[in-house]
C-alpha cells in the first residue's frame, strides 16, 4: 500500500491545499459577479493548466499573461482569450504571439504605453493581416510602467491606436501594485479608490476627444479584496487570489485558513540560534514581498507541520543560503527530520520555482500538477 499522507512527502515541496484553493477562487468569482464584473485571472501566478481549469469553471472569461511563451503555453492547451499585461514591443516575440493566435483563434489583446509599442504591433499585425485589440497602460502610481494621468502623450497615443487599421482601440488598462507597500486594508482601499478615480477620468478625457473606451481593467489581488466598488470598472485581473500569501494577511484582508499555497521542508540540522532546513532560497526565493516591497519580517511564517498555523508554534524563516534556511528557535525544541509547513512571502515566485505542486486534501497526498509555464520568462 502506498503511503499517501503528508509526512511521506520528500521536501521541499510546494504544497496546495485542494480545499483552500477552491474556496479562494469561488471567493473572487463571486464577488465579481456581485459587483458586475468579469474574472480574468492572471496566470502568471500558479502557471498550471488545472487551476486554469478550475477558474474557467467558475466563470472567468479568459486569462492574463506577463510573457510571450508564458501566454503561448496557454494558448497551446485551450485559452481562448488572452491579455498580456507587458509591454511587447520586439517583433520576435508579437511575430510568434500573432502567428499562433490566429491559428487558434484566440482574442488576443495587447497593451501599449509608447508609441513604439504601437508601431511594433501594427507593424507585426498588418504583417500576419490580424488585426489586435489594443488596452493604454495607465500609471495610476507604481511608476513602472504606463502613462500618468495628464501626460500630453496618452491623447496622441490613443489618437495613433485608433487611426491603425491593424489595431483597434479597446480600452484602458492599470496596475496598482503600489498597494502591496500599504501599511493598512484603509491604505489599500483608498488606492483602490484612487485607482478607479484616475481610469475614470482619463476615460472621459479620452471620449471627449472623441475616443471610445470600452472596457478598463484592473488587477491586484489586494485592492480588489479591499475595495467596497468597482464603480467604471469591466474587469479585474487578480492573481495572488487562488494562493493568497503574507501579503493580503498582513493587510487583514484574509483569514489564515484562505492561504492555500505552503512550502514543506525538513529539519536538517539545528544549533542554539536556528534550526536549519533544506529550503533556502531556491525554492523561497529571497523576495521580501511584491515589486520589491519588504513589507515584512524575514523569508516566511515557519509551523510544525502537526501545528499548523498555531500562533503558539510560529516561526520566521530570518536567513537564507541557497539550499538552506535559517528559522529563528523559539521556545520549544525540534528533533531532527521534523516536517515544517512555510508560508511565504511570495507565493508567486516561489510556485516559478517548482516544477509541481503537491496537492493536499485533509492532510492527504491526492494529485500533482505540473507548472507547465515555469520558468517561461521570454
Amino acid at each position: 500500500m502506498i503511503d499517501k499522507s503528508l509526512s511521506s512527502i520528500e521536501t521541499p515541496a510546494v504544497l496546495l491545499d485542494d480545499a483552500r484553493l477552491r474556496n479562494n477562487i469561488r471567493l473572487i468569482q463571486e464577488l465579481a459577479s456581485a459587483q458586475g464584473v468579469n474574472v480574468r485571472p492572471h496566470i502568471k501566478t500558479h502557471k498550471c493548466l488545472e487551476i486554469l481549469r478550475l477558474q474557467m469553471d467558475a466563470g472567468a472569461v479568459g486569462i492574463t499573461a506577463s510573457k510571450t511563451d508564458e501566454a503561448l503555453t496557454f494558448i497551446n492547451n485551450g485559452a481562448r482569450s488572452v491579455t498580456i499585461a507587458y509591454p511587447l514591443v520586439v517583433d520576435a516575440k508579437l511575430d510568434r504571439l500573432i502567428e499562433v493566435s490566429r491559428s487558434r483563434n484566440v482574442d488576443l489583446r495587447l497593451i501599449v504605453d509608447s508609441l513604439a509599442g504601437v508601431e511594433a504591433i501594427s507593424r507585426t499585425a498588418r504583417r500576419h493581416g490580424a488585426q489586435i485589440d489594443i488596452f493604454l497602460k495607465i500609471d495610476v502610481g507604481l511608476h513602472r510602467c504606463g502613462v500618468k494621468e495628464g501626460d500630453p502623450l496618452l491623447i496622441k497615443l490613443a489618437k495613433a491606436v485608433d487611426g491603425e487599421s491593424a489595431l483597434n482601440l479597446l480600452g484602458l488598462l492599470s496596475h496598482a501594485g503600489h498597494a502591496y507597500g500599504a501599511q493598512t486594508s484603509e491604505d489599500v482601499r483608498k488606492i483602490a479608490q484612487d485607482e478607479c478615480s484616475i481610469l475614470a477620468r482619463v476615460r472621459g478625457q479620452l471620449q471627449s476627444a472623441g475616443l471610445e473606451i470600452s472596457e478598463v481593467s484592473v488587477g491586484s489581488t489586494p485592492t480588489v479584496l479591499a475595495s467596497d466598488s468597482f464603480d467604471g470598472i469591466t474587469e479585474i485581473r487578480p492573481g495572488n487570489y487562488v494562493f493568497m500569501d503574507r501579503t493580503p494577511l498582513r493587510f487583514n484582508l484574509i483569514e489564515p485558513n484562505q492561504i492555500a499555497l505552503t512550502v514543506f521542508a525538513t529539519v536538517v540540522s539545528a544549533n542554539s540560534d536556528y534550526f536549519i532546513i533544506d529550503t533556502g532560497s531556491k525554492t523561497l526565493s529571497s523576495d521580501l514581498g511584491a515589486h520589491g516591497i519588504a513589507g515584512v519580517e524575514g523569508y516566511g511564517l515557519v509551523y510544525p507541520a502537526d501545528r499548523f498555523q498555531e500562533k503558539d508554534s510560529e516561526m520566521v524563516v530570518v536567513k537564507l543560503s541557497e539550499e538552506h534556511g535559517f528559522v529563528a528557535r523559539r521556545h520549544f525544541d525540534l528533533p531532527m527530520g521534523s516536517k515544517l509547513r512555510i508560508v511565504p512571502n511570495h507565493s508567486c515566485v516561489a510556485a516559478n520555482l517548482a516544477d509541481a505542486y503537491t496537492v493536499v486534501s485533509d492532510e492527504q497526498v491526492v494529485d500533482q500538477w505540473e507548472i507547465v509555464a515555469r520558468g517561461k520568462v521570454r
